[in-house]
């Protein structure tokens, strides 16, 4: 009975001793090559076609990710360095008490987004077993496909690492299978010479604010998988490199396939299947769509539960993941409410998540100099992450109007310019300000 518990995976929020932290660079670099090119991204990617050019949404997408990915890399530094997941790291900014509704709000995301993400992977699936056999039905492969996620997450770690690893190459190379297609099927001074909008609602520097926050959508689960990494610059230097090579890929498949279905005069849909389909190769792209879905779907759900135990460190790892797991799957067979509130779903995400990590990074690297004390933060022996009463309620003051500056100018009177970099950059500092003005609050263990 022993040894069958040990098949399972025994993640823990612990900190990880150097001893434990065993993920090779090419594993963090197949995580995150895996963890962005997916679905969500490719369909960003089509919708900036034809507010932008081709060549222009290749350009932002790269450079965009290059920005985004390095406070990604950043965070992630964090937690190799503590060996701590990332939630738990929100106690250093926000409080041993205070980190609670954080790790709860980025549980129900995650359950949110393990949802949506089931049933694109789920539809894939159903395309290409309908191709191949002619058997069709979605519900039944969208329950298949979450099976196939919880059994990879309850073995933790070590299921996410081995599973990216070959899903994150397989998909490399059915990307770039899908790219010869495109360009053989069409000419591609076709897709630079396209007709523009006149009247865009995208923009370049709009869209360089999309893809940005695209790497913020991942800072609440960095560490999670980070912080098991042999080496912190190795680490970082694949987080970095992994990130921007699969965001300016997936980005540029969905301007590409946005692009040529506009010039064949074919409606654009969140699923490129469809269009790819129209030239004999939707096989393919069904492929791709599913390993890429299944392996953003893992991560999600993995991360979900390590931000579920920072609330109930007592549980054993396995437990609440399989429960998750039917969670996520009985939801996801709610597809029409889910695909009608995608976008928002996505833009909400973005716009509420920026405010805590850049709390968090100002925290750790200007308030702390770089250095928490992991023991410290699990066991509150000495309160020194206490605050007043368990919460600090100067992370949550400069949370609350960064938040509501992120709200207002992306809801109410959205800026030319996007919010993202705003938002993180107004939130840093107000909370900087706030902890170098009050330093016995910040110290405090009332």
């Amino acid at each position: 009975m022993e040894a069958k518990k040990k098949r399972f995976g025994t993640d823990d929020i612990r900190p990880l001793q150097p001893h434990e932290q065993k993920v090779s660079n090419f594993g963090i670099f197949a995580i995150w090559i895996a963890a962005n090119f997916v679905i969500t991204t490719i369909l960003t990617g089509m919708l900036f076609i034809p507010d932008i050019s081709f060549q222009t949404a290749v350009t932002v997408s790269l450079l965009g990710s290059a920005v985004g990915a390095v406070p990604l890399a950043l965070m992630g530094r964090i937690g190799t360095r503590t060996g701590l997941p990332t939630m738990v790291l929100s106690r250093g900014a926000f409080g041993q008490k205070g980190a609670v509704l954080p790790a709860l709000a980025n549980t129900i995301v995650l359950v949110g987004w393990s949802w949506i993400q089931a049933y694109m992977a789920g539809l894939s699936l159903n395309y290409a077993v309908n191709t191949v056999f002619g058997y069709s039905n979605i519900n039944l492969f969208t329950i298949l496909t979450q099976v196939i996620v919880v059994l990879i997450v309850i073995y933790g770690i070590r299921g996410i690492e081995w599973t990216q690893k070959f899903i994150s190459v397989a998909m490399l190379v059915l990307s770039f299978v899908v790219f010869y297609q495109l360009f053989t099927v069409y000419q591609l001074n076709d897709l630079i010479m396209m007709q523009l909008n006149e009247n865009p609602i995208t923009t370049a520097v709009i869209a360089f604010d999309i893809v940005i926050a695209t790497a913020f959508s991942w800072m609440s689960s960095v560490c999670d998988y980070n912080r098991s990494a042999k080496s912190e610059k190795g680490a970082m230097t694949a987080t970095f490199s992994g990130y921007i090579i699969a965001s300016v890929i997936a980005f540029g498949l969905g301007a590409a396939v946005g692009g040529y279905s506009i010039i064949e005069g074919m409606p654009q849909t969140y699923d490129p299947t469809v269009l790819l389909a129209q030239h004999g190769f939707g096989l393919i792209a069904a492929t791709v769509v599913f390993f890429s879905v299944l392996s953003t779907n893992a991560m999600a759900l993995y991360s979900a539960n390590m931000s579920f135990l920072n609330i109930f460190p007592k549980l054993t790892f396995w437990k609440p993941a399989l429960a998750f797991g039917v969670i996520t799957t009985s939801g996801a067979l709610f597809k029409d409410m889910l695909m009608a509130n995608f976008f928002d779903f996505v833009l909400l995400i973005a716009t509420l998540y920026i405010p805590i990590f850049a709390i968090i990074l100002t925290d750790y690297y200007l308030i702390h100099k770089a250095e928490y004390e992991a023991e410290e933060l699990i066991s509150n022996a000495r309160g020194t992450y206490q605050y007043r009463k368990g919460v600090n309620i100067f992370s949550y003051l400069a949370y609350v109007l960064g938040a509501g500056f992120a709200l207002y100018f992306t809801y109410i009177a959205p800026l030319p310019i996007g919010s993202t970099i705003l938002t993180f950059f107004l939130s840093g500092l107000l909370y900087w300000i706030f902890m170098t003005l009050a330093p016995k609050e910040r110290t405090s263990t009332v």
